[in-house]
């Protein structure tokens, strides 16, 4: 007996400009694992529709009047079943925020087909392995890189260095080390980043734990921080009390 395709997506469609809603809904009629059971032209409106319609997937815009695509992805928060929340908007400086409420994904305007797809087998992975935490903190970040936004899990990320309102990722260590910018303060970002797993040591530098190898006294109650690729970063004094503390000193 052959195996019985997997449900369609119950999926609904949220965006106050009707050209767009109608671009989305072409994109959609040609992923088979979709199925568009309604649109809302606002966040009011999504919400309704929502509760009357149990979808499994909103494709949400971000920026609308009155009530934005975020404050429905809040409003969402509080429901033991609520849909998965993929973001479509033309801003990428709501990444952070986006993840926060555990967003899917966060795709670009304009939408491309195979961006959308990838959003949606995000949304069926998620929704195979139970894939929601109750965590307090960042495990992904989505950064802003050429046409679309790419996934950085947290995990990676061995430094963050503050550029004025942005800060730069460091991610991976050697040859395959590479850099990105997000547009976020960073004392915001230190906030939402674990505790346990991150530490501020200077008002411009953010490092994870595990990749720190050693302190240094460098004389005249000047510390630094070794890294495993001979690096030395220095302490600043406010941060300095923390950072011995977490060695033990």
């Amino acid at each position: 007996m052959a195996d019985e395709p997997a449900p369609r997506l119950k999926t609904l469609i949220v965006d106050d400009e009707p050209l767009a809603v109608e671009r989305m809904q072409v994109i959609c009629a040609k992923i088979d694992e979709l199925q568009v059971v309604g649109t809302a032209s606002d966040g009011a409106q999504a919400l309704r529709l929502i509760e009357a319609l149990e979808p499994d997937l909103v494709l949400l815009d971000m920026t609308m009047p009155e009530v934005d695509g975020m404050s429905v992805a809040k409003a969402l928060t509080d429901k033991a079943q609520s849909p998965a929340i993929v973001f479509v908007t033309a801003h990428d400086n709501y990444a952070v925020e986006a993840f926060d409420l555990e967003a899917v994904d966060y795709v670009l305007k304009p939408v491309k087909p195979e961006r959308l797809e990838r959003a949606v087998a995000r949304a069926i992975a998620r929704r195979g392995d139970g894939e929601r935490t109750d965590s307090a903190w960042l495990e992904e970040l989505w950064i802003p890189h050429r046409s679309e936004l790419i996934r950085i899990a947290t995990s990676e990320v061995g430094r963050i260095d503050a550029e004025r309102d942005y800060v730069r990722l460091h991610v991976g260590e050697g040859e395959a080390a590479r850099t990105y910018l997000l547009l976020q303060t960073i004392a915001g970002l230190e906030k939402r980043l674990d505790p346990d797993k991150f530490i501020r040591i200077h008002r411009s530098t953010i490092l994870r734990k595990d990749r720190i190898t050693g302190l240094r006294h460098d004389g005249l109650g000047v510390w630094s921080v070794e890294m495993g690729d001979d690096e030395a970063l220095r302490i600043g004094r406010t941060y300095l009390p923390k950072v011995k503390a977490m060695a033990g000193r």
